[in-house]
């Protein structure tokens, strides 16, 4: 005797087995895009490397023409100093051949304060200049104190003279000035005098 089988009691579904998917294979990759692109990539390699080339000659190049450019313009600049020079040697030479014609002392003087005069204007031109020194405060950027000597009736700090010229080339200085500074002497303190001692009385 088998059980017999409740009423209300409902078959259970059997699961259903998955049916097997077939396996899609990935399409074969296409040879000839593949070829295309590795010839792409191979052209652009080569016109990136021939533009690196050109790039290194170009450098090369301004390179030296840098440097030949700064070798010209240095020499340019030695012979503008030269050619500017030449007249103040021209003028010592004219000057040293009639010292012996009777030239006086003071016409002497004359000829020699205007060659120094024409040497400050070719420095000048040159973008140099004089340090002024001589009645200005003392400056450690532009002066050299040499020694100090005290003159009461001019400030402290004062450049009173100056020993050897100083010159800036364009702005810059490129020889200080050696000055004598005023250093006036400190003023002396008179001590309080003194009390006259007391002697305790008994």
């Amino acid at each position: 005797m088998f059980p017999k089988k409740k009423e209300n009691q409902k078959e259970e579904p059997q699961a259903a087995t998955p049916q097997e998917q077939p396996m899609t294979e990935s399409p074969a990759p296409d040879t000839k895009s593949l070829q295309k692109q590795i010839e792409d990539l191979r052209k652009e390699k080569d016109d990136i490397f021939a533009k690196l080339q050109r790039v290194a000659a170009d450098y090369d190049n301004y390179q030296k023409r840098s440097a030949k450019q700064i070798t010209d313009n240095v020499a340019y600049e030695k012979d503008k100093i030269v050619k500017s020079l030449l007249p103040i040697l021209d003028n010592f030479e004219y000057i040293l051949a009639n010292t012996s014609c009777g030239v006086t002392d003071e016409t002497l003087l004359k000829g020699v304060k205007i060659i120094y005069d024409q040497m400050l204007d070719v420095l000048k031109g040159h973008g140099i200049e004089q340090v002024k020194s001589a009645g200005e405060p003392f400056n450690p950027a532009h002066h050299e104190a040499i020694t100090h000597r005290s003159e009461n009736s001019k400030e402290e700090g004062l450049v009173l003279e100056e020993l050897q010229k100083g010159y800036k080339l364009n702005g810059r200085l490129i020889r200080a000035s050696r000055v004598v500074v005023n250093k006036t002497p400190a003023p002396q303190t008179t001590p309080p005098p003194e009390e006259p001692e007391t002697k305790d009385t008994q």
